[in-house]
């Protein structure tokens, strides 16, 4: 295979621009692709990309506002071979675009001369990227993969009262005033936050706070979005009845 035809897909112009300029230089039919607002969604993204029918798509992993660009993997990868261009250094990420159809990574700081020698690659039939590295990335991705659906398991656990704690504690607010807030007594808030402690196994208020950051939940009941970002309906505690 005989590789001529390239797509530049960035949401830098400059960058996109000048890839294409120093790919042309080299004898590559190369275009760029960046996305505007007339390519408001990921299907017209790929519509122009394959107008030219590339053989192989140089693609950005974040596109911007268009956001990034693994649900595109997929199509892509079935009708020409993609290789990501990119600015990140996370191994979670480049394992996330191997798994989704990425023939192979490169940095954007790479040198032309190894583009040029990563594409000779590939229209040779030649790997571009070792199995053991592949590998390697692609574990790291499933392990994480694996730790994320376990953290989001402990936090399905929680009540909704639980939940709702837990939220007022990543806001910064201690026992008392959450009692003061909800109309009860803080050793029922204390119950409470204990039991959010344990259902997700750490030692503290902290850690749980940090653990919840970490893992982007979100609690229920404000109005904009439960827990895993599912819009929801607002609830507001209500005061006891005045005997």
């Amino acid at each position: 295979m005989s590789v001529t035809r390239l797509a530049v897909v960035d949401d830098h112009v400059l960058f996109a621009e000048a890839m294409v300029i120093a790919l042309a230089n080299m004898g590559f039919d190369a275009r760029s692709v960046v996305p505007t607002e007339s390519t408001p969604t990921s299907a017209s993204l790929i519509a122009q990309v394959l107008v030219g029918k590339p053989d192989v798509v140089l693609l950005d992993l974040d596109l911007g506002e268009a956001g990034d660009s693994l649900d595109m993997l997929a199509r892509l990868s079935a009708v020409s071979i993609v290789v990501i261009v990119t600015g990140t250094s996370d191994p979670l990420q480049i394992g996330a675009a191997l798994a989704a159809g990425a023939t192979t990574v490169i940095s954007k700081s790479t040198p032309l001369e190894q583009i040029v020698d990563t594409l000779t690659r590939l229209g040779d039939g030649l790997p571009a990227m070792s199995e053991q590295e592949r590998e390697r990335l692609l574990t790291r991705w499933r392990e994480a993969g694996q730790l994320e659906r376990e953290v989001k398991a402990r936090f399905d656990l929680l009540t909704t009262r639980e939940a709702e704690v837990l939220g007022e504690l990543m806001v910064g607010r201690q026992v008392s005033e959450i009692a003061r807030r909800s109309f009860v007594s803080e050793s029922t808030v204390r119950t409470q936050v204990k039991s959010v402690l344990s259902k997700l196994q750490v030692n503290s208020q902290l850690t749980a706070v940090g653990l919840a950051h970490r893992a982007r939940w979100r609690a229920p009941g404000t109005g904009r979005v439960d827990r895993w970002g599912r819009p929801t309906a607002p609830s507001f505690p209500q005061p006891r009845a005045s005997a």
